[in-house]
């Protein structure tokens, strides 16, 4: 028979029951913490996303009555992204500042339908543009191409201003170009629209994670890559330099993307900024949950959630997830 071990200190003591578990547990996840990015399309067609599946193009019909079911699975902002026909990009990205385009008409609509939702709106030219690049591109004679940085900030505060008009209330711009905050800023200010937030795409890396959401979107680019202006995978620092210019242009909210592969960054600008970050598990990410337990590899209620609680440990305040939807509804059982 063993004897009793002399141990005055005994972790497990914290463990013993559900209720003391949850009396000391340091992180949590609820619906409030969730933010759910939405595809809208031109017409009647609500069109389920073969590429990310669970995911909806709606039309702005369709994406009216959804929100009223997210509100009352207690998920209170969503992020809008646009679905453009072809026929409508072109290689400036016109179709981005269109009062009449899907997305403003879009925000028209959930806001007179459901004016509690809160309605963050992409910024960047990748879905407009003939190239699937999010700024304006520089082809040479001989061959090669440049992003151009500062052309595109223009297009980009067109673009914004049409989104503030049309009532967003978050600006979420995803391009990367230098600058671009403080441009949207003094824009927005100027015409009125002081209450419009900025959040910022801080540290958005040149992830192999995002192919899902390109299929989604339409948005690959056409050629070449976004490595001139998303970050190396391979950097931190250059992430925290992001964020100190972000910060001091005027960004409301700071956002890492990709997140469950960048829970060091999340957790190193934690650390540096007292403003609040976001972090945006991507389809890749999401993904890969989906198929491991469509093969029945994984319990996908379980891997979800510990994959999002271990984003909000890693300090970020909001969650940009394909899942919101079902994490609500498990978190309401």
């Amino acid at each position: 028979m063993w004897g009793m071990m002399n141990l005055p200190i005994r972790p497990r003591r914290n463990r013993k029951s559900e209720v003391v578990r949850g009396l000391m547990r340091e992180s949590s996840l609820t619906a409030s913490h969730l933010i759910y990015p939405m595809f809208v399309q031109e017409g009647d067609a609500d069109t389920p996303i073969e590429s990310l599946p669970g995911c909806t193009r709606w039309s702005v019909k369709g994406i009216v009555g959804e929100c009223r079911r997210l509100l009352e699975l207690g998920i209170g902002c969503i992020d809008l992204f646009a679905v453009v026909p072809e026929g409508r990009k072109d290689p400036q990205g016109s179709e981005a500042w269109n009062p009449e385009g899907v997305v403003p008409r879009a925000i028209r609509a959930i806001k007179e339908a459901t004016p509690q939702m809160c309605v963050m709106t992409d910024v960047a030219l990748d879905p407009f543009n003939t190239y699937g690049q999010d700024g304006i591109v520089r082809e040479f004679p001989g061959g090669g191409y440049e992003i151009l940085n500062d052309e595109t900030v223009e297009a980009l505060v067109k673009q914004a201003l049409c989104h503030a008009r049309a009532g967003a209330d978050i600006i979420s711009p995803s391009d990367m170009m230098d600058g671009r905050i403080a441009a949207l800023r003094a824009a927005l200010d100027a015409e009125g629209f002081a209450s419009v937030s900025l959040m910022s795409y801080t540290a958005k890396y040149a992830s192999a994670l995002y192919g899902p959401f390109r299929g989604a979107l339409g948005s690959a680019p056409k050629f070449g890559d976004k490595k001139t202006y998303q970050m190396d995978p391979g950097n931190i620092r250059e992430a925290m330099r992001e964020a100190e210019l972000d910060a001091a242009e005027g960004a409301d909210f700071l956002m890492v993307k990709p997140a469950t592969l960048y829970l060091d960054v999340i957790a190193e600008m934690r650390r540096r900024t007292s403003l609040p970050i976001a972090a945006y598990h991507v389809s890749g990410e999401y993904l890969m949950v989906k198929a491991a337990a469509k093969s029945g590899w994984l319990d996908e209620r379980a891997a979800m959630m510990e994959s999002l609680l271990s984003i909000r440990r890693a300090g970020a305040d909001m969650i940009l997830t394909y899942a919101a939807p079902d994490v609500a509804r498990w978190l309401a059982e």
